[in-house]
């Protein structure tokens, strides 16, 4: 269920402010009752003393009532042998004779403030009933808090309108951002935009900076892909056609070894292709694990096993004692090998050397493939890592892409790959993991 923000900045100032005038309210009754208190016990006290002198007067057990606007008071005297002389409301339920001073005394019918003096022998005692007070007191609460009470539906309406005015330049940037489309991914304007919305205009902008250079890279890579592809399947159509027209069994047989080779080299394109794809932004973060880079170099080293005895390569591991642990997604760094040691393979001549090498040191595990080939001049170390760029001086019919992937899964692990020299004359590629990473 969609909750609105206004509804609930609503209710929630209007419980507050109604809250506020409760505890408002309960303060002015217990003012105003302890200031009744106070003005009812002075004239409590005022009402025995000027009775004093005519409670002599009064005759035993007779009813004097007080004046009219004096009912809230009951007076009662009593004579020095105890007997009640005086009593201004007989049908009532007094409290008996209290000691002297105030006192509040409960009855059967609630509690009475009394007030006793002696004069001449006699006692005189006045009494209020405790419930007059309070109702005095409540009344005089109810009388300050009740125009607030009656302001609060106006007040309600002010803060719906002052709430959604302040809640204008969310639905100012909502607008902006339905008009955004893969097209047109322009950022935000970030001003004028109060400064608790800019944080979240600044995240979107954030959001639509990173969403367009995922858009443009798929954009590239789909119009590079296009572009690569389309030169061999173009050779294998006539390669096909060729291999149709061949007019003697051994000319077919060229043919089809050709259409044959150039297949194979399709497939490796489009297995780099579909492998820089799942690299791309989107395509899944890595899941990190504990990993051994020794062990897994040794696997790729057993898989490339046959191709280097094929061209007559010597392939293996230098052992360093140490096994380079990282962090790290296992089918990632298996392809980042596999590349490194496939290109290795690739440029390194029949004869040639291909040494493997996983170690750590204070700064981190790191890997080292180098080889006996040509070596790639420093002016082009850094282009090569373009998707698609092939060294014009080889005649190998790579894809362009094997490097390409080996940054992007480098740079997925926080890693750095560095291009040099090697010590059995060609290529040295180094992958250095940082710290961090390293399990």
């Amino acid at each position: 269920m969609m909750k609105s923000i206004r509804r609930q900045l609503l209710i929630a100032l209007l419980s507050a402010i109604t809250l506020t005038m409760l505890l408002g309210a309960l303060a002015t009754y217990r003012t105003a009752r302890d200031e009744a208190n106070a003005l009812f016990d002075y004239q409590l006290r005022q009402l025995a003393l000027s009775l004093r002198d005519h409670g002599g007067n009064a005759a035993g057990g007779r009813e004097h009532p007080l004046e009219e606007d004096a009912q809230d008071f009951s007076v009662q005297i009593w004579a020095p042998d105890g007997t009640r002389i005086y009593l201004s409301h007989p049908r009532q339920d007094l409290p008996h004779q209290v000691p002297l001073g105030f006192a509040t005394v409960p009855t059967a019918h609630g509690k009475w403030r009394v007030f006793g003096l002696q004069q001449r022998g006699q006692v005189i005692q006045v009494a209020q009933p405790m419930h007059l007070r309070d109702q005095l007191a409540l009344a005089a609460a109810l009388r300050t808090v009740a125009p607030f009470l009656l302001m609060l539906p106006v007040l309600g309406v002010l803060i719906w309108v002052v709430v959604g005015r302040g809640l204008r330049p969310l639905a100012t940037v909502a607008r902006a951002v339905t008009t955004r489309s893969a097209v047109a991914l322009d950022p935000l304007p970030e001003s004028p935009v109060p400064s608790e919305v800019l944080p979240l205009v600044l995240a979107l902008n954030d959001l639509l900076l990173r969403l367009k250079r995922a858009l443009e890279a798929q954009r590239d890579f789909i119009a590079d892909a296009a572009h690569e592809l389309r030169t061999p399947l173009a050779a294998l159509t006539l390669q096909a056609q060729l291999a149709e027209r061949a007019p003697d069994p051994t000319q077919r047989a060229e043919a089809f070894g050709e259409l044959k080779g150039g297949l194979q080299r399709a497939t490796h394109s489009v297995q780099q292709l579909l492998t820089l794809a799942r690299l791309e932004p989107g395509g899944g973060e890595p899941c990190p694990a504990p990993l051994n880079l020794g062990e897994l170099a040794a696997q790729v080293i057993a898989d490339h096993l046959p191709l280097a005895e094929a061209r007559r390569i010597d392939l293996g591991a230098t052992p360093t004692g140490r096994p380079g642990m990282v962090s790290g997604d296992a089918e990632a760094l298996r392809i980042l090998i596999g590349n490194l040691i496939g290109n290795a393979l690739r440029y390194t001549p029949p004869g040639g050397r291909v040494d493997v090498t996983t170690d750590e040191n204070a700064d981190g595990a790191f890997l080292e493939v180098c080889d006996s080939g040509p070596g790639i001049p420093p002016d082009e170390r850094e282009r090569v890592f373009d998707r698609f760029y092939r060294r014009a001086q080889t005649g190998d019919a790579g894809s362009g892409l094997g490097l390409a992937i080996v940054r992007t899964i480098a740079e997925r692990h926080r890693a750095r790959v560095r291009l040099g020299d090697a010590r059995l004359g060609g290529l040295r590629a180094r992958v250095e993991f940082p710290p961090a990473a390293a399990a």
